[in-house]
């Protein structure tokens, strides 16, 4: 099972993911994105970190997930990647602007030879108004193809509103 948890800044997709991975009954591993470059974020991550169950492991990875995933997936095992628009922002970021496409094509490449369950979670970041700046609009484009190209090759499918799920394609299975 592979499926994408969409919803906007504190949609609660991140406590659906996490859910589902405790109701699944596999060992979670918790591939974690952010990358802490102001104290506000440090909080931020040491409140997510003490949230998680302390039986799962963390692996934090900002730029090689692909990588990452084909490093950890396994039968029975459940991977949790929290999230992918903070993996894109630090994309963006990098001098290297090949880094992105090359990022995002490996990751969908390895998609369908991954064994085990897969969660990502992604911030929807399209119904706003069109953004002001350069770098901005780029990550909304990003983001928005991105998530078209999850949305095509993936089974399930949420996006969260106010804490509540609304399944998009697919059914979630351990969803109590």
């Amino acid at each position: 099972m592979q499926a994408l948890i969409l919803g906007g800044a504190r949609s609660g997709k991140s406590r659906h993911a996490e859910t589902l991975a405790q109701q699944s009954g596999r060992e979670v591993i918790y591939i974690a994105t952010a990358t802490a470059h102001d104290a506000e974020m440090h909080a931020r991550i040491a409140h997510h970190r003490a949230s998680r169950p302390a039986h799962w492991q963390t692996i934090e990875e900002p730029l090689a997930l692909a990588t990452t995933l084909q490093q950890y997936a396994a039968p029975g095992r459940l991977l949790l990647v929290d999230c992918l628009t903070l993996w894109l922002t630090n994309l963006l970021c990098q001098e290297d602007a090949n880094r992105l496409p090359t990022e995002t094509q490996a990751l969908l490449e390895c998609l369908p030879q991954l064994p085990g369950d897969l969660l990502l979670v992604s911030n929807e970041v399209g119904l706003g108004v069109v953004p002001l700046g350069e770098l901005t609009r780029r990550y909304v484009d990003h983001a928005g193809q991105l998530h078209q190209q999850l949305a095509a090759q993936l089974a399930t499918v949420v996006f969260m509103v106010a804490g509540l799920p609304h399944p998009l394609k697919g059914i979630m299975p351990w969803n109590g």
